[in-house]
């Protein structure tokens, strides 16, 4: 019997459903609406990208960095975000329903409308965060318009 073949990450595939981007560098590219669910992100760089209304359902992305991208509306439903850096990104109405942030970065993010309902928040840094009319772990809490930092 034949060895398995590691997989390997193809950082110029082009986006798509389960596609291996594991420490790429995709800083400032465009991939508005794109479908990457269950995508492999780990510890690639986002960084200024523009991600708005992209399905990100399910992706394996721990300490992958968003920083300053624009995520608006995106779709990170039960994506393993543990580590990841969102520091200022746009992450308006994204929806994070059951996703893992242990310890992810959100220094100053803008995450205003969210849904946050199941979301795994331990160690997570939410200073400066911009979180009015989020919904919060609980599902039951929306967070006041005044929001910054602490759900209130």
């Amino acid at each position: 019997m034949a060895a398995a073949v590691p997989a390997t990450a193809g950082c110029s595939d082009v986006s798509a459903p389960g596609v291996d981007w594991r420490r790429c560098l995709l800083d400032g590219r465009d991939f508005p609406n794109a479908d990457l669910t269950g995508a492999v992100l780990r510890d690639a760089s986002f960084s200024r990208a523009k991600l708005a209304g992209a399905k990100l359902a399910g992706v394996e992305g721990p300490d992958a960095r968003f920083t300053s991208a624009d995520l608006t509306g995106a779709d990170l439903s039960g994506a393993v975000l543990r580590g990841a850096d969102f520091t200022r990104a746009m992450l308006g109405d994204a929806n994070f329903l059951r996703a893992d942030l242990r310890q992810a970065r959100f220094f100053r993010a803008d995450l205003r409308g969210a849904t946050l309902t199941g979301a795994e928040l331990s160690g997570t840094d939410l200073s400066g965060a911009l979180l009015g009319g989020a919904l919060w772990v609980d599902g039951q809490k929306r967070c006041a318009a005044e929001s910054v930092g602490t759900c209130q």
